[in-house]
Parts: C-alpha cells; sequence; structure tokens
C-alpha cells in the first residue's frame, strides 16, 4: 500500500483505540471464497481427515463474532464474495445510499430496522 494511506491507517488506528464498544475490520482486497479455501488448505495440511463447521470457523483469517449486520450501500443486493461463511446468520440492511454518502442518519435508519427483527439463526 501506498505510505501515505498506511500513515492515515495508522492514525485512524491510533484514534480508534480507546474505543471498545464496536469493532471495525477494513477488508483490503480480501475474497470469503478464497479465505474458506486458505482455511481448508489450513486443516487439510494439518492432517485433519473430517472437517467440521466450528474447525472452519477456527481457521478464518479472523477469530471475531460473527456479524449481526451487514449494511450493503449503493443499491445492491449481493454479498460480492464478503465474510460469506460469517453471514450465515447475519441480518442485511440494503439502501441506495452511496458509502461515501453513508451518515449517521442512515446507519440509525438501519439499526431502526434491525431493531423490529425477529431472529431466529436458522430456527423458526
Amino acid at each position: 500500500m501506498p505510505a501515505d494511506i498506511l500513515r492515515k491507517m495508522d492514525k485512524a488506528a491510533t484514534e480508534a483505540k480507546p474505543n471498545h464498544k464496536l469493532v471495525l475490520n477494513l477488508a483490503l482486497n480480501y475474497g470469503s471464497r478464497q479465505e474458506i479455501a486458505d482455511a481448508a488448505t489450513k486443516l487439510l495440511s494439518s492432517g485433519k481427515k473430517e472437517i467440521k463447521p466450528e474447525d472452519i470457523s477456527a481457521a478464518l483469517y479472523n477469530n471475531l463474532p460473527e456479524p449481526d449486520l451487514i449494511v450493503r450501500t449503493s443499491g445492491e443486493q449481493r454479498l460480492s464474495n464478503f465474510l460469506l461463511w460469517q453471514a450465515a446468520y447475519s441480518e442485511f440492511y440494503f439502501t441506495p445510499v452511496l458509502w461515501p454518502d453513508f451518515k449517521e442518519e442512515e446507519f440509525n435508519k438501519a439499526l431502526e430496522e434491525y431493531s423490529k427483527r425477529n431472529r431466529r439463526f436458522g430456527g423458526r
């Protein structure tokens, strides 16, 4: 990455360090299919003969909680190779608002809609 971008990322990380309520991940040059393939390769190379879902979860790039809500901006209604494994029980919010224009008011709309949902995690 260009040095000026790395400096900005370091500055943002330093400024965000005192925050402990939210987790922000930047997926730069990330592809979920590759992440899943890498996890399977890692498990097979460790000698595993049988792979369980929890094994794959543990072998993914980050050991983070699965997202409760995924916001998709710009009117797109697809995952675009983003967190395919982790999004199994995520809720989605689709908005025509472009990412640069996605401000607090739109975020609050997403949270309001999310709060009205009955999450079943695959059950009835």
